[in-house]
C-alpha cells in the first residue's frame, strides 16, 4: 500500500525540496585526526546492525494500544470530550497518538539522514567526515524501521509537523558548516532522545521498546559526536559569533516547546485548534513532558560552550536551567547499557525456549518405545 494512502490527511507535496547553501569541503590532511573522533568512528563501525535481523518483527502489535501507556497521559483524558467518547473512540484516539508520535520520529530521522549526509559534505576535518559517514547508515536504518512499524503495525501516518519542518529547513538553509551539527545533533536529536526515552521507559509492549532502545544506542554516539566537534570549534569563535548560535538555539527551543505538540491529533476528534492548545497547556503530563524534552538539550548546549546570559535567561523562563547540571555521559552510558541488557534478556529467553523445546523432543522420543521386539524362539 502506498504511504500516501495511510496519511490522516492529504499531503500537499509528496516530496520536499530544500535549497541549501554552503560549500563542499575537502581535506588533504590525512594524518592528524582527533583520537576521540577516531574512537567514535571505530565504535560506529563496530555497532552497525541490521533492523531486519535484530528486531523481532514477528511480535504482534495491537494498533489501538500499540504502546500500553496509561490513558492518563492522553491530552483529552478527564475532559468532557473523553467522557463523551465510546471505548472504540478511546481506542482510535490511542492509535492516532501513536501514529502521530512515531510519524514525527520517522520524519525527524529522515531529516537526520539528510543532515548527516550534509555534514559529510561540509565538515572541514576528515575525522568528522569519517564518523558522519557511519551516522548516515544509522539514520537510514532508523528511517527504515520506523517506516516499517508505522506501515505494518499501526497502519496510519501523520504528515510532518509544520514547525519541525521549519526547524529542519532553517538547519539546512544555513551556509555555516556547523549549523547542521547544532540544529540536528543538539536540538532535534536531543528532542528526539528525550521523547524516545520516555516511551522506552514507560511502554509495556516489547516491539516499540526494542525499536526505541536500539535507536537510542545509536543516538548516544551521534550526540557524543556533535559535542566533540562543536566544543572544539566554538572555542575558536568570537563573542558575536557565539551569540548568533545562541539566538538560533533559543529560537529552536521555544519552537520545540510551544509548537511541536500533538494538537493536530485532537483536532481530528472535533476539538478546535484553540481549545486543543488550552488542553495541552493544562495537562500535567504535557507539562512534565515539556520539561523532559530539554533533559538532553540543555546540558549539551552548556557542554559545547553556548552558555551566555541571554541563553541562560531563556532557560530560566522555560524552567529548565537546572538541567544544565545533568551528566550527559551518564545518560548516554545508560542508553548503551539498556540496549545491551535488552539484547541479553532476549537471548536468554530465546535460549531457554530452545532448551525447553529440545527437552520436550527428547522426552517425547523416550516415551515412544516403538514396535514390540519379536519373542525369542
Amino acid at each position: 500500500m502506498s504511504t500516501s494512502e495511510l496519511y490522516t490527511e492529504q499531503v500537499k507535496e509528496i516530496s520536499w525540496n530544500v535549497d541549501t547553501v554552503g560549500q563542499a569541503r575537502f581535506s588533504w590532511e590525512y594524518d592528524a585526526p582527533r583520537n576521540q573522533l577516531l574512537n567514535l568512528y571505530q565504535k560506529g563501525k563496530d555497532k552497525q546492525w541490521d533492523s531486519a535481523k535484530r528486531i523481532d518483527w514477528d511480535l504482534e502489535v495491537d494498533p489501538y494500544d500499540a504502546l500500553g501507556i496509561p490513558d492518563e497521559a492522553n491530552t483529552l483524558y478527564g475532559t468532557k470530550h473523553w467522557d463523551r467518547m465510546s471505548k472504540a473512540e478511546h481506542a482510535e484516539l490511542r492509535r492516532h497518538f501513536a501514529a502521530w508520535q512515531f510519524s514525527q520520529f520517522l520524519h525527524g530521522e529522515q531529516g537526520a539522514l539528510v543532515c548527516a549526509a550534509r555534514i559529510v559534505e561540509v565538515a572541514p576535518d576528515l575525522d568528522a567526515k569519517f564518523y558522519s559517514a557511519t551516522q548516515v547508515m544509522d539514520e537510514a536504518r532508523h528511517v527504515e524501521l520506523y517506516s516499517k512499524f508505522l506501515h505494518e503495525k499501526i497502519g496510519m501516518l501523520y504528515p510532518i509537523n509544520d514547525n519541525l519542518q521549519s526547524l529542519l529547513g532553517d538547519t539546512l538553509n544555513d551556509s555555516r558548516w556547523d549549523m547542521p551539527y547544532l540544529g540536528m545533533q543538539v536540538l532535534i536529536e536531543g528532542l528526539a532522545l528525550a521523547s524516545f526515552g520516555l516511551i522506552r521507559d514507560t511502554t509495556t509492549k516489547p516491539l516499540p521498546k526494542q525499536l526505541l532502545a536500539y535507536v537510542m544506542q545509536d543516538e548516544a554516539r551521534h550526540v557524543a559526536f556533535g559535542r566533540i566537534a562543536l566544543r572544539d570549534y566554538y572555542k575558536q569563535l568570537t563573542e558575536a559569533e557565539l551569540r548568533e548560535r545562541e539566538e538560533f538555539v533559543i529560537e529552536g527551543c521555544y519552537l520545540m516547546r510551544d509548537r511541536i505538540r500533538g494538537t493536530e491529533v485532537v483536532e481530528n476528534f472535533g476539538v478546535s485548534a484553540k481549545e486543543a492548545k488550552e488542553l495541552e497547556d493544562a495537562s500535567e503530563f504535557s507539562q512534565f513532558f515539556k520539561k523532559l524534552l530539554f533533559s538532553r538539550i540543555v546540558p549539551c548546549v552548556k557542554d559545547i560552550g553556548l552558555w551566555g546570559p541571554r541563553l541562560q535567561q531563556a532557560y530560566v523562563d522555560m524552567g529548565v536551567l537546572d538541567l544544565g547540571d545533568a551528566s550527559l555521559d551518564q545518560l548516554m552510558t545508560q542508553d548503551e547499557e539498556l540496549a545491551e541488557k535488552l539484547d541479553a534478556e532476549r537471548f536468554q529467553a530465546e535460549e531457554a525456549e530452545r532448551v525447553a523445546e529440545i527437552g520436550a523432543t527428547i522426552a517425547e522420543g523416550q516415551g515412544d518405545t516403538g514396535p514390540a521386539a519379536p519373542a525369542a524362539s
